[in-house]
């Protein structure tokens, strides 16, 4: 058959079980546009900015089925979603990026758009892919999905050149998709070693990240035979529900909250799953790990790369655990509770929480109570996303999340701007699920004018914006290190302004005594299909464990000559003002 590239490609993605392609068309791709326009399945989603296109597609990839796609301009189309490419890239998080390319058929350099995308895209993806016939066209892009989807998953890239979109060659019929059966990896040996580790030792706990999402029943039977306590990282917050006994919250170092440090205080064995012990998860490298690490990872470049494992396994989280669980069972009975460890957990949790009730917010809305009224007053099922800076922890340590697989926030890349597209990825992946969106002022000024595509899609997603004026997060580490904080704070902001220039409901939240009636109102609005930006004036005086921690660990990193340079430096100033 004679086909365009055009053609074929939107076959293959229909093959693949691609829902929403995100981008802007251009003079490279509108052939592609126009076929996917015609697609039965496949629903092309204009956007006003790449870079919003790959947090949209990200958030795709993470709460559905379906991997996010992006179909983009080459060159600028591609630098400007890189910050999105990358944020996938390092968070381990499949993605399709489909750019047109320059003409291949003519003799002429200096074309438009004509950059080396391949050099530019390598750093950023898994794999680049370009074919030179309309016959690679399909091939090529099955072969992209399966890397982009099996291992560690991350981005692809995929570069077809304008003049196989736009003029029709020889090619094969399209077959339908063979997924094949994914490699579960794991060493029987390994997972004796491991079961033997975890048997001998009388405080086990466990620390599970985003590669444990798919494995919520092993993690739960293991942590309930071993009555250990769990912790997750900060992407794989929704991993292990934050309602369970043994949730014990974000991190268990320095840089955790006291129930993570207490529970994993005299911990002598830890289970690492789907974790790479990257800076956030360990406090900024400030968490101490038990010689007795057993670390599980799809990818065995992690291993021993930051923490010394007594043992490693290479293979699914959820494959791994199902067999650590049985070996657990056939070596004995089940670790009886007294609980004393649950008790524990639960105290240090009300006791955290009621700190943050006692703190003075000085009229302002605290956050602690915010979390609260918005958790009473959303449905346990909602979808929830987070943008980067001092909210992210907040967040983190104040929100509870029950519901597996329900959060979506940048980590290891830590690009700012992501939760107002991101949230709106999410409403098109889970069509029909209540979404929030956290997001600071200044992250939020990045993105905000994405509503307008929301508002376009009809989709009811409330904006909770923490307004204080400031990119706290930074504002709090340079006023601990310098007494000063310059280029932190930002410019006044009408949040109403954005809300009338997008379509958007815009609703002010100023004080604890407003909270009930604004949620529920925003709710009531998003429910009809129209996104809210709630206001929130936010109180951020209060510091977060992350940020006290994290703090206090990379002082005590520096040398000690510095660390007296440092501190007398911020006492001076105090002193001085």
């Amino acid at each position: 058959m004679r086909k365009t590239a055009a053609w074929l490609a939107t076959r293959a993605l229909e093959q693949l079980g691609v829902r929403y392609t995100f981008g802007i068309p251009g003079v490279h791709n509108t052939e592609l546009y126009d076929e996917l326009n015609a697609s039965e399945t496949i629903a092309p989603v204009l956007v006003t900015h790449e870079l919003s296109a790959a947090y949209m597609a990200d958030a795709m990839s993470r709460l559905s089925g379906s991997v996010g796609t992006l179909a983009l301009v080459p060159a600028s189309g591609l630098t400007h979603a890189a910050s999105g490419i990358a944020e996938a890239m390092l968070a381990g998080v499949p993605m399709l990026v489909i750019s047109g390319g320059i003409r291949t058929d003519l003799p002429y350099g200096y074309q438009l758009h004509e950059i080396d995308l391949h050099a530019f895209m390598r750093g950023l993806t898994k794999a680049t892919f370009q074919p030179k016939t309309h016959r690679e066209v399909q091939p090529m892009i099955y072969e992209a999905y399966r890397v982009a989807t099996q291992g560690e998953p991350g981005p692809v890239f995929i570069e077809l050149p304008v003049n196989l979109m736009l003029m029709p060659g020889d090619a094969d019929p399209i077959p339908e998709y063979d997924e094949g059966e994914p490699a579960r990896i794991h060493d029987a040996a390994a997972v004796s070693a491991a079961v033997e580790l975890l048997r001998a030792s009388r405080r086990p706990g466990l620390f599970v990240g985003w590669g444990a999402r798919g494995a919520l029943a092993e993690v739960s039977g293991i942590a309930e035979f071993l009555q250990a306590p769990v912790a997750t990282t900060l992407q794989g917050l929704s991993v292990f529900p934050g309602t369970h006994p043994l949730h014990v919250g974000f991190g268990f170092g320095p840089a955790a909250v006291p129930a993570a440090r207490n529970a994993f205080a005299q911990c002598d064995c830890l289970l690492a799953i789907g974790t790479r012990f990257a800076e956030l998860a360990t406090g900024s490298f400030g968490t101490k790990v038990p010689a007795n690490l057993i670390h599980v990872d799809i990818n065995p470049k992690v291993f021993n790369r930051n923490y010394p494992a007594k043992v490693t396994i290479e293979g699914d989280a959820a494959a791994v655990g199902a067999a650590l669980l049985l070996g657990l069972k056939a070596a004995g009975e089940a670790r009886a509770s007294d609980g004393a460890l649950q008790d524990q957990i639960r105290r240090d949790k009300t006791a955290y929480r009621n700190s943050w009730y006692a703190h003075d917010s000085k009229g302002r809305v605290n956050p602690a109570r915010f979390f609260d009224a918005l958790r009473a007053r959303t449905p346990p099922d909602a979808l929830t996303v987070i943008d980067d800076g001092n909210h992210t922890y907040l967040t983190a340590e104040l929100y509870t999340f029950g519901e597996p697989g329900s959060v979506a926030l940048p980590t290891d890349f830590n690009s700012m701007g992501y939760a107002v597209p991101a949230a709106i990825g999410a409403a098109l992946a889970r069509p029909g699920k209540h979404v929030n969106a956290i997001v600071g002022d200044g992250a939020f000024a990045m993105t905000c004018m994405e509503i307008a595509t929301a508002v376009a899609q009809s989709l009811g997603i409330c904006y909770f914006v923490f307004h204080d004026g400031a990119l706290s997060q930074i504002a709090q580490a340079q006023e601990t290190t310098y007494n000063r904080t310059p280029c932190s704070e930002l410019p006044p902001l009408r949040l109403e302004g954005i809300a009338v220039a997008t379509g958007a409901h815009y609703l002010r939240l100023g004080t604890d005594d407003a909270l009930e009636r604004t949620i529920d109102e925003a709710h009531r609005v998003a429910a009809a299909g129209r996104p809210v930006i709630v206001d929130v004036l936010i109180d951020y005086t209060k510091r977060t464990a992350f940020t006290r921690g994290a703090v206090r660990t990379n002082l005590k990193r520096l040398p000690l000559r510095e660390q007296l340079r440092v501190i007398a430096r911020a006492l001076v100033r105090r002193i001085t003002g």
